[in-house]
């Protein structure tokens, strides 16, 4: 086709749209406004899929939750569509053409996953709410195969993996300055923090995670050695931006979390064996037995409630006797436990807990914040949700994707020898680490937020094991053929 003729197909194309629109809009038929943003995102989903998961991880922050939209199941907007679309669009083509790198399909981590999603599929069958949990699993495949499964051969370009970084980062950035606004105008009012960054995240627990997620990452971009000093001072007022965030948010488990992260990092960087850890962790619960009614006793003489005082807030932590979110989350604890014991193997169903919990409660355990309607979160831990609603076989599946990890990708950090990369790895794993410490507390996976950065991180430890030296050094213009065929 000539350049004259491209030309005319263009204006012509274009004088037809308008003519097209005007009409519509005569008649008050205003979606015909949204077709060229359809027909682009359509057009990227085909020709540059790794495109359309960059874009949809830079909505992802923006993102406005619809809590349900019919049988339990909520709806992110206008991510979840976009994921829907990705996904359908990645299967369609592998089943035309079976295009993909077997090494990820082979890979420890990519078969661990696999198992998690089959006792998903078992336990959504044996659910005590079949519908709900049969859309909570297709809630979690348009997670995970776009940002695990295509992700996992799109970052085998390491420009790729910090383009997917910074498309979090970048607008994260600006809700956090956003919700460090309104809190500045209220004084930075305690009661305030927990709200104040609504719309885009439903409250300070998920906020301060995802902080935590990211403030590892903005660390290492500080030193990357790729980067000119004006790139590392960017990187460094990101960084500074989010510490401030998690601070301002009177998150106490993303504190917990990232106290945690340092020390991964140090047990990583310093290669302290495992049987020291082994001995350590030991040693602490034979101190801990041993003055364990010194500890409870301590902990029930602890008045402090939350505060605005950082001091205070941090004390707060270990109150269990008057502090409404302690003691409801040792209330859904106790619930999740409970639906447990009744079926510790199939679990009461994926998804389930929020519906099905309220029974469960006992009097001398609510809390002036507690309910029978499931509206204010669910367990409030990944680890004890998935008991409850998956079995023991659930809790060892979502464990096993943990392991396997640190197994692979810690002797990983040590064997690449691009150090950027190895440094890049690094702050992934303990990206990962905050939300797995995070995770004893809350859950998060069943949002958009959390689960696009979770499988995508995954994703990245995958490339680093999978292409590990053969990494090329840029993305010149790969197309999504190239990325799902593994070229």
């Amino acid at each position: 086709m000539t350049e004259a003729l491209k030309q005319r197909w263009v204006l012509g194309g274009s004088g037809l749209f308008i003519l097209l629109s005007a009409v519509f809009i005569y008649f008050e038929v205003f979606w015909i406004a949204a077709l060229p943003a359809a027909l682009i995102i359509v057009a990227l989903a085909i020709f540059r899929l790794h495109w359309l998961l960059l874009l949809i991880t830079f909505c992802t922050p923006l993102s406005l939750n619809l809590e349900d939209v019919g049988g339990g199941l909520g709806l992110s907007l206008p991510t979840d569509p976009l994921l829907f679309g990705a996904m359908a669009v990645f299967l369609l083509k592998q089943a035309y053409d079976m295009r993909y790198d077997s090494r990820i399909l082979r890979n420890p981590i990519t078969v661990s996953i696999y198992f998690f999603l089959f006792w998903i599929v078992l336990t959504a069958f044996t659910s005590d709410l079949p519908l709900v949990s049969f859309k909570f699993f297709l809630a979690r495949l348009w997670f995970i195969v776009p940002f695990f499964f295509v992700a996992a051969q799109m970052f085998k370009y390491p420009d790729l993996v910090k383009k997917y970084l910074w498309m979090y980062i970048v607008p994260f950035a600006g809700i956090v300055i956003y919700t460090l606004i309104r809190q500045a105008v209220r004084g930075f009012d305690a009661q305030a923090a927990h709200w104040v960054m609504q719309p885009f995240y439903k409250d300070h627990t998920i906020y301060g995670a995802m902080l935590a997620f990211y403030i590892p990452i903005t660390f290492a971009f500080m030193f990357d050695k790729k980067y000119d000093i004006n790139a590392k001072i960017l990187s460094g007022f990101f960084f500074g931006i989010l510490m401030i965030g998690v601070v301002a948010s009177l998150t106490r488990a993303a504190w917990v979390s990232l106290v945690g992260g340092v020390v991964l990092y140090a047990v990583i960087r310093y290669k302290v064996k495992w049987w020291i850890l082994l001995v350590a962790a030991i040693a602490g619960g034979l101190v801990f037995n041993s003055l364990q009614t010194e500890i409870i006793h301590k902990l029930e003489k602890n008045r402090q409630d939350s505060s605005g005082d950082l001091a205070e807030h941090v004390e707060s932590i270990s109150n269990v006797a008057t502090d409404a979110s302690n003691l409801e989350r040792l209330n859904r604890w106790s619930c999740a436990f409970r639906m447990f014991f009744e079926d510790p193997v199939l679990g009461k169903g994926p998804g389930t807990y929020s519906f099905l919990y309220a029974p469960y409660q006992r009097s001398s355990e609510l809390t002036v914040i507690s309910t029978n309607f499931g509206n204010l979160g669910n367990a409030h831990s990944e680890y004890f949700g998935r008991m409850a609603e998956q079995g023991v076989p659930g809790l060892i599946a979502f464990l096993a994707i943990i392991l396997l990890i640190y197994v692979r990708g810690i002797p990983l950090y040590y064997q690449l020898e691009d150090r950027n990369q190895a440094n890049l790895l690094m702050a992934v794993l303990v990206g990962l680490g905050t939300y797995f410490i995070h995770a004893t507390l809350n859950n998060y996976l069943d949002q958009d937020k959390a689960a696009i950065t979770f499988w995508g991180f995954i994703a990245i430890v995958v490339a680093f094991d999978v292409y590990g030296k053969r990494m090329p050094k840029t993305n010149p213009s790969a197309s999504s053929e190239h990325l799902e065929a593994g070229e």
